[in-house]
């Protein structure tokens, strides 16, 4: 497995397989890996000859009070992982490698980023869009893999793709999750044990909002449903329960009639968690 920290030595690795004629595909993290992040590198291996992971915790998606210096990191564990998955190379760049002094240009898809989690988190999605075109623009992948877990980016990064014309296929891979239902996330270490236990409401809100939204609920008493389930986590604040069109994240209102996405963010302590599902009426 090659390891790769500038600019130059990923570019010149992804050139030495396209002379022989090897497919890319690239799987985009922060690294401090867990079975979600490698359930993304096995659906990358699967598709293309040659897999790339990228680790680079990207300050310019943090906001100022969120947590980008005590974001989890331990690049050791990370390589030996990726490593024991058959990854063929890992672009490893620091911050100076990947961003200039100044005010660098940036890439922004307004009609996505400024509304749910982009809300509460304003600059979120710029910086996330930035910097997976840099990673596509240095990678030049045939596929990129994201998880649906953050369903908003994934959305997000798709709509940039076909609005920019950029020559990939974006693949979505279902949401990895614990024994006990809770979406696996890199900050599920720092959840406090009995937040930890708590924090399966989010799964068992979702499994029931499955269940009601074949009734044809409206959109209120859908997020009725959701909204009492979480209310008996105590330590839990929602942050936001949205019911959006599963395909475009358009608002939706009045009797649930198509396929719609549960999307939560309920914040235990400092930490934040999202997660989501997809949910349709019985036809």
């Amino acid at each position: 497995m090659k390891i790769c920290r500038t600019k130059a030595e990923m570019r010149d690795t992804v050139r030495d397989w396209r002379a022989q004629r090897e497919t890319v595909g690239l799987v985009p993290t922060m690294g401090y890996l867990h079975e979600g992040h490698l359930g993304l590198v096995r659906m990358a291996r699967e598709n293309a000859d040659r897999t790339v992971a990228s680790i680079f915790v990207n300050p310019t998606q943090f906001g100022a009070n969120e947590d980008l210096d005590t974001y989890p990191r331990d690049e050791a564990r990370d390589l030996k992982l990726l490593e024991q998955e058959g990854v063929d190379a890992v672009f490893l760049p620091g911050v100076e490698e990947m961003y200039r002094p100044g005010k660098p240009a940036y890439v922004d898809v307004p009609e996505l980023s400024g509304i749910l989690q982009g809300a509460l988190r304003p600059g979120h999605f710029r910086g996330v869009s930035t910097v997976v075109t840099k990673l596509f623009n240095i990678v030049t992948p045939d596929l990129a893999v994201f998880g649906e877990k953050d369903y908003q980016q994934l959305t997000l990064i798709r709509q940039m793709v076909r609005d920019l014309d950029m020559p990939l296929e974006i693949l979505g891979h279902p949401t990895v999750r614990e024994a006990d239902g809770l979406a696996m996330s890199s900050r599920n270490v720092r959840l406090q044990p009995a937040h930890r236990q708590e924090a399966v409401a989010l799964n068992e809100a979702l499994d029931k909002a499955v269940l009601a939204a074949k009734a044809r609920p409206t959109i209120e008493d859908l997020e009725t449903v959701v909204k009492s389930r979480l209310e008996g986590s105590p330590s839990a604040t929602v942050e936001s329960i949205d019911i959006r069109d599963a395909d475009t994240l358009e608002e939706l209102t009045g009797t649930l009639d198509s396929r719609a996405v549960v999307l939560l963010a309920v914040r235990y302590a400092t930490i934040l968690l999202i997660d989501q599902r997809v949910v349709a009426p019985d036809f």
